[in-house]
């Protein structure tokens, strides 16, 4: 074979091109910058500040949300793009267990997209810490888990078997939620009472209950509360918890006593996968003689405070700081708060279903304020009278109100009754 005398420098030049294309390619993947992958990554990516502002959100997040970026970083907190379900899941669970740990992985929750979509992820978050082991924020990484073959057909089997069963579900959700509320408040001598209950779907049985009833001679006791999550777990939870406390009113009556009995109740009967908890506001009523009115004791668990509605015009919250959820840990702290009701007073109590409903106008929360500005309003009035003005707030909401919301009022007559 004869070889050409530039044959071995033309093969050389060539293997030297190749080199150099090679470290070419090697240097654009190096120059592919930290910022690039982090905004093109195939998962979200998050960061909050310790409070819950979003300090940071990489451009995938932003696209299967639908945000634009200024909509989310310094204005929204990372619970804001959850569902109903997994902010309470995430106040309640997910940020105290990321506090204690450090990090917390694998978690399945929805996200709710701009245009009211929902997303499933699998969300992973990581505490940051300075030098001196002080947090300075959280890191998220949220992967999309739409395409999961599990996920996808246990979505598939439960809107068949819904499209099946509606209407049977329907009619065993309304006659399930009857059981499950008062048909008829007992009548109260020397106080008006009055109640609503808003379902927010047909289809699944709500968490919202209530009572009024006499624990022992001279004594009536009440309470409000709401049961995390909705349909048949929901229901079992709420049977358990109105019964609770109905038998421990009877035994106990010291407010703060009868929610321990119920958290006591519910720890033993959660499992690992299926917490069982609730947010209760449970009270003793106790008239105080000829002159009339009640002197009231009341212990919260988690639960909105009551709105003390006075004769004399003013409204405020009756506050019980500190009080845990009921049935989380199995010990439990609840807080009590006493307050007089006269002739023309009013209590109110209510679920978070009235302050976390959306607002026509603004689509934003309506939130605790505008409540109080809304009683304060309203009084004096009477307990008919505040119910029903609440009934026409809560419709005024239209779609904005999707969750159930249970209202309780109990007021003295006024010496001078006025129209309510």
């Amino acid at each position: 074979m004869t070889v050409s005398p530039g044959g071995d420098q033309a093969d050389g030049s060539w293997a030297a091109g190749d080199r150099d294309q090679e470290q070419l390619s090697f240097s654009a993947l190096l120059e592919d910058s930290v910022e690039d992958l982090y905004e093109n990554a195939p998962c979200g990516y998050l960061s909050t500040l310790m409070d819950g502002r979003i300090a940071k959100v990489n451009g995938t997040l932003l696209k299967w949300l639908g945000y634009r970026r200024e909509e989310l970083v310094g204005h929204k907190q990372f619970s804001d793009l959850l569902t109903i379900g997994g902010r309470l899941y995430h106040e309640t669970h997910y940020s105290p267990l990321l506090r204690m740990q450090g990090e917390v992985s694998g978690i399945a929750l929805e996200l709710k997209a701009a245009d009211g979509s929902r997303l499933p992820v699998l969300v992973t978050s990581t505490v940051k810490q300075d030098i001196d082991g002080e947090p300075l924020l959280i890191r998220t990484t949220l992967l999309d888990a739409r395409d999961r073959r599990t996920y996808e057909r246990e979505l598939l089997r439960a809107r068949q078997e819904a499209e099946r069963d509606r209407e049977r579900l329907q009619r065993l959700a309304a006659t399930l939620q009857r059981t499950l509320l008062p048909p008829i408040l007992q009548p109260v001598p020397g106080l008006d009472v009055a109640a609503h209950y808003h379902f927010a779907s047909s289809d699944e049985v709500g968490g919202d209950f209530y009572d009024l009833f006499p624990p022992a001679a001279g004594r009536w006791a009440f309470f409000m509360g709401d049961v995390r999550g909705k349909g048949a777990d929901a229901a079992v939870v709420t049977s358990l918890a109105r019964y609770t406390l109905r038998a421990a009113a009877v035994s106990h009556p010291v407010p703060a006593m009868v929610l321990a009995s119920l958290n006591t109740a519910l720890s033993q009967a959660s499992q690992e996968d299926e917490p069982r908890f609730c947010t209760v506001i449970f009270g003793l009523l106790t008239p105080q003689g000829e002159d009339g009115g009640f002197h009231v004791v009341m212990a919260g668990g988690g639960h909105p405070p009551a709105v003390l509605l006075r004769a004399d015009g003013s409204a405020d919250y009756v506050p019980t700081p500190g009080g845990q959820l009921v049935g989380v840990v199995p010990d439990a702290e609840f807080t009590t708060a006493t307050v007089d009701l006269g002739p023309g007073d009013t209590l109110l109590l209510y679920t978070d279903g009235l302050t976390e409903a959306r607002t026509p106008r603004t689509c934003e929360r309506y939130g605790d304020e505008a409540l109080l500005d809304f009683a304060r309003t309203l009084a004096p009035v009477s307990a008919p009278g505040a119910v029903n003005a609440l009934t026409e707030l809560l419709d005024s909401f239209g779609e904005g109100l999707d969750d159930d919301t249970a209202l309780l009022a109990m007021g003295v007559p006024s010496v001078s009754p006025r129209p309510g």
